[in-house]
């Protein structure tokens, strides 16, 4: 069991999606409108996402390095969604158990020290902690859905995120809104990028839909085959 998962980006012509120059190429809030269409209560970041919008700018470091060690859930609280934050090794400090109006949801590798999902628990966020030497984003999804009843589930942010979900046969659907305007600065992150394996083959799509959502933007709704 896992959720149905959703790709969701706002990218310029060329595919990149870094924020600053996103709001450059559409100031409006239909991206937010199409994220609110799709009907997500739940929505993942990674940790370079969540760095820069919501987590304190410190990091945590734990005194005590041991790590949990094994599979663990943490259910803090139960909610009709969840504002889902990816941090493998817990290095991310929280000012609140809450963001976005949704509790916040943590999740972790095993390798994430003990520490840091104990100050997690008494500040009453739930986590997940699934993997060893990463996060087995599998069985981080079927926890999801078991122990949190989470059935939709829209990827926010940012390209790495989405091309681990890719690469593991996590994306159900592709959502992407496509700026009038063009990025091309070198190094700039992809919608799905970061996947190290140069002979895998393309991963195929079946177009559902093209909207036109206002003068320059256009949505994009694909199914993975």
């Amino acid at each position: 069991m896992r959720p149905y998962i959703i790709s969701h980006m706002m990218m310029s012509v060329d595919g990149r999606i870094d924020c600053d120059m996103t709001e450059q190429i559409d100031p409006t809030d239909a991206y937010y409108e199409a994220l609110e269409r799709l009907g997500c209560p739940t929505q993942l970041m990674g940790r370079v996402t969540m760095q820069m919008h919501y987590a304190e700018p410190e990091a945590f470091v734990a005194g005590d390095k041991t790590p949990v060690g094994h599979e663990a859930v943490n259910v803090a609280v139960r909610a009709d969604g969840y504002t889902v934050a990816l941090d493998t090794h817990g290095r991310l400090r929280w000012g609140q158990a809450e963001y976005d109006d949704r509790p916040l949801l943590v999740i972790t590798s095993e390798d994430c020290p003990r520490e840091c999902l104990d100050r997690l628990t008494a500040q009453g966020i739930s986590w997940i902690a699934a993997g060893s030497g990463s996060i087995d984003l599998a069985r981080a999804m079927d926890r999801l859905s078991t122990d949190f009843g989470v059935t939709r589930l829209a990827i926010t942010g940012g390209g790495h995120v989405n091309g681990s979900f890719l690469a593991a046969g996590l994306i159900d659907e592709v959502s992407v809104m496509i700026g009038a305007g063009i990025d091309g600065r070198a190094g700039m992150t992809a919608v799905f990028d970061g996947i190290g394996d140069a002979s895998r083959p393309a991963t195929l799509l079946t177009l559902e839909s093209v909207e036109r959502v206002n003068e320059g933007t256009v949505w994009l709704r694909y199914k993975t085959r």
